[in-house]
């Protein structure tokens, strides 16, 4: 499990402050346009569609939010300004970074996101820099008080091609069109608190405590950028820092 699940899974127990799940509801907004205009606003036909709705509905994005986005999609000029972006290079640490981001402005979006890694000691790279490094699959999430292994095996015979547990969660990852099918197979026996395609690392670089603070603080300044959608990276670090962090984020 990546450092980045990890650190994840202690930012959901702090909670969200109303101006963060406010821009978290405008990322999922744009997540919901783009996928719209792209595969149009039937979800019943649209895999990107039901997965971005379902993400809003995972966040508590209000219904009413979630068919606003879908009818902008076809009737604005937001949905047909907004592109998409995959940005990637090296923060603090050598902690390879993929950033995907939506926007209207591409330059406004190089800037802020480049001025982001230099300010941290970072670089951004040409494409493929480090995109080599990563594995596209779709990834749930199962935080619950029920035996890893009955979770694996479930996960296992609904088609999931691989299985991990740490620290009190299971990841269960499949192949990206695979995603769905999974879910729907496992959503009436376990509970899944995530479900999303992501950028899974090949390999990892385990920090110690002060690298872990310095490269999550990064991580978050991206995250903070409304145009930014999602951030990967293949950091890791040891049970014990996450105990220190965890205590730390109360």
């Amino acid at each position: 499990m990546s450092g980045h699940s990890k650190w994840s899974k202690i930012k959901r127990q702090k909670g969200v402050t109303d101006a963060k799940r406010g821009l978290l509801f405008t990322k999922l907004a744009r997540e919901i346009i783009i996928a719209a205009k792209q595969g149009g606003s039937d979800s019943e036909g649209n895999f990107q569609l039901r997965l971005a709705v379902q993400r809003a509905k995972d966040n508590n994005m209000p219904l009413d939010n979630i068919e606003r986005a879908i009818k902008r999609a076809s009737g604005g000029d937001e949905a047909s300004n907004l592109i998409e972006m995959t940005m990637e290079g090296y923060g603090p640490n050598k902690v390879a970074i993929l950033v995907q981001a939506l926007t209207n402005n591409r330059n406004r979006t190089v800037q802020e996101i480049r001025s982001s890694f230099m300010r941290y000691g970072g670089n951004l790279g040409e494409g493929g820099s480090v995109a080599w490094m990563f594995e596209r699959m779709g990834v749930l999430v199962v935080e619950e008080d029920i035996d890893p292994n009955d979770v694996a095996l479930l996960a296992i015979d609904a088609g999931a091609e691989d299985v991990k547990t740490e620290g009190g969660s299971t990841e269960i990852y499949t192949r990206p069109h695979e995603l769905e099918a999974v879910r729907k197979t496992l959503e009436d026996k376990v509970k899944i608190s995530s479900a999303d395609l992501a950028f899974v690392p090949k390999t990892f670089i385990e920090l110690d405590e002060a690298k872990a603070i310095q490269t999550m603080n990064f991580i978050d300044r991206l995250e903070e950028l409304e145009d930014v959608q999602h951030v990967f990276s293949n950091m890791d670090f040891s049970e014990a820092v996450l105990e220190k962090l965890r205590g730390q984020s109360k």
